[in-house]
């Protein structure tokens, strides 16, 4: 134990950033609010300061909205109004910029390693907005990731008034509001990985609704479409029961989640889900085993004990060591080193599995890149430069273990295999041929076995999650807990997860599911609806039932968006 503080506190008067100390942070220690400054994290003295009788902690604190009409009621003194109305102006300038780009919940105080990359490229681009810049090009990448469907014209507007001003606006993006407010479509494909790379179509939205083999337009013009099921779950009367939550902005909420079906909880973003799910219900699920994780804010909760084991798939990089990947993290690479193991040239070599690894010395890893592929030679104020090893060519192991070959193929070249041709490769390997056809179930059968997951996406991280999950043997009730699962996903590849996930329903467990994205929504048996708000404004439960139901409450901004999809069929 004084080993460990010793080096807590060494890294952090180093300022080591928290990524480096994972270790210390997430397997040994709980943080909790610092007992001297409650969390404000200013010596006393500067906690006198006021502005309008508030201390820059309670500003910081409060949502970006709750800012605006703060500042725009302040009361400036008569000796201070030059200088005041100055500021003033022009923290209301950049405050609204936030606010019109769909971050308005958002506080200043929040910390950087919870905000999305949705919501960090939105905080940049409103400093964009700001400098009022032309002729300049911006390439975004899914900027609508996180976005209620109520929120998603001020993003749009956002880039729309940069290209009127005179700069190209260039979008990655899924969304279908997005999509159909661009003026020029380019469709790359037809499929992932290896099977894309080509632009298959492009032009006006209208031209991609005809286009013949375009896929995005099939589904735009409805050709195509995620259809609502056939007859919904009937809910088998087993409940977890949240209490008085009051987690952030939780106004004392009481609420039911149903256990045994698939149940989707929604709201505009701040409106408090990530608070009830991850904060209040997954904490204190898994603290049952873990007593380092402390539940949020809530009275209480009931039916715990209807629940044996929790799994929440986020997409945070999955893999601990650079050398990590795909087959390894679905337990197949082990399977593979021993049957090259077995091979009658590896016996005559005296090579075991362990010859067939690149982790440790006692592998069979090229030395000069230790079994990476590539030299990393770092750089000051640069990134990183990496360069295929001269020793082994990118191959990752020593000679004499890759003249050794099962099938026809060395080890090397069985882990340069997609899924897809590793499914033929390895169809009279039981084990091995099972999870690899999860895993293109799930729309990833262009991955490559040894690629390493720190070139994942993070949709494609908890994509790999799911799968390893599908593949094992399911004992007990489990709830299993995704934020976002969509993301990064084309209306073709929403379909493959909604099937995986039914199919963990159907195995009897139960699926929650944080999400925006509305052809999710309408398949669920069950949706909560927060609310009706973000940040202080929310935190009310709105609504709950099936999606029918939560579509007749006229106070929803889910169920007005969700009227319009449930007619689609």
């Amino acid at each position: 134990v004084n080993q460990i503080d010793r080096w807590y506190k060494r890294l952090r008067e180093e300022g080591v950033p928290i990524s480096s100390e994972s270790y210390v942070s997430k397997e040994a220690m709980v943080e909790r609010p610092c007992p001297d400054c409650g969390g404000s994290r200013l010596q006393p003295q500067r906690l006198c300061v006021t502005i309008g009788g508030k201390t820059i902690s309670e500003l910081c604190s409060w949502s970006l909205s709750d800012l605006k009409d703060f500042f725009e009621s302040l009361a400036i003194p008569a000796d201070k109004q030059v200088v005041g109305k100055a500021i003033t102006r022009e923290l209301l300038t950049r405050i609204n910029l936030l606010i019109d780009i769909g971050v308005g919940y958002l506080s200043l105080n929040r910390n950087v390693s919870t905000i999305s990359g949705g919501e960090a490229q939105r905080v940049r681009l409103s400093t964009q907005i700001g400098s009022g810049l032309m002729g300049m090009m911006y390439i975004l990448d899914e900027p609508s990731v996180g976005l209620h469907p109520r929120d998603g014209y001020r993003i749009i507007n956002t880039l729309k008034r940069l290209r009127d001003i005179g700069n190209t606006v260039i979008v990655v993006e899924h969304d279908v509001e997005t999509i159909c407010s661009a003026d020029h479509i380019i469709e790359m494909g037809p499929g992932p990985g290896i099977h894309g790379g080509s632009v298959v179509t492009q032009g006006t939205v209208e031209e991609i609704m005809q286009a013949p083999h375009s896929l995005t337009g099939q589904y735009l013009s409805g050709r195509k479409c995620i259809a609502l099921p056939v007859e919904r779950r009937a809910l088998n009367g087993h409940w977890i029961t949240v209490r008085g939550a009051r987690q952030h902005n939780l106004k004392d909420v009481t609420v039911q989640i149903p256990l045994g079906v698939f149940v989707c909880v929604t709201g505009v973003s701040g409106s408090g889900k990530s608070s009830l799910v991850h904060d209040i219900l997954y904490r204190a699920l898994q603290g049952r085993v873990d007593r380092r994780l402390l539940p949020g804010d809530a009275e209480g909760l009931e039916g715990l004990e209807q629940v044996d084991s929790v799994i929440r798939m986020d997409q945070i990089p999955i893999g601990k060591s650079v050398t990590s990947n795909p087959a390894t993290y679905l337990g197949i690479f082990d399977r593979i080193r021993e049957r090259f193991a077995e091979t009658p040239q590896a016996q005559r070599c005296g090579f075991t599995h362990s010859s067939f690894s690149f982790n440790g010395n006692l592998g069979g890893r090229c030395e000069e890149c230790r079994g990476r592929g590539v030299i990393v030679t770092p750089l000051q104020f640069m990134p990183d430069v990496e360069t295929v090893c001269p020793e082994c060519k990118g191959r990752r192991y020593r000679k004499d273990v890759l003249e050794v070959s099962y099938r026809g193929k060395n080890i090397s070249e069985v882990l340069a295999l997609t899924f897809e041709e590793a499914a033929e490769f390895f169809k009279d390997e039981a084990y091995v041929y099972r999870k690899i056809q999860v895993l293109n179930r799930l729309g990833l059968g262009y991955m490559k076995l040894g690629q390493s997951v720190d070139t994942l996406s993070g949709g494609e991280c908890q994509r790999l999650k799911l799968a390893t999950e599908l593949t094992k043997v399911k004992k007990g009730h489990k709830l299993y807990i995704l934020d976002e699962p969509t993301t990064g996903l084309h209306l073709a590849d929403i379909q493959r997860l909604l099937d995986c996930l039914n199919s963990l329903v159907e195995a009897g467990h139960t699926v929650l599911v944080i999400e925006h994205h509305l052809d999710v929504i309408k398949t669920a048996d069950y949706v909560i609806d927060l609310g009706p708000e973000g940040g202080n404004e929310g935190g009310y439960i709105v609504a709950v039932g099936r999606p029918e139901e939560v579509a007749r409450v006229p106070e929803s901004y889910t169920g007005q968006y969700l009227k319009a999809a449930l007619t689609l069929r």
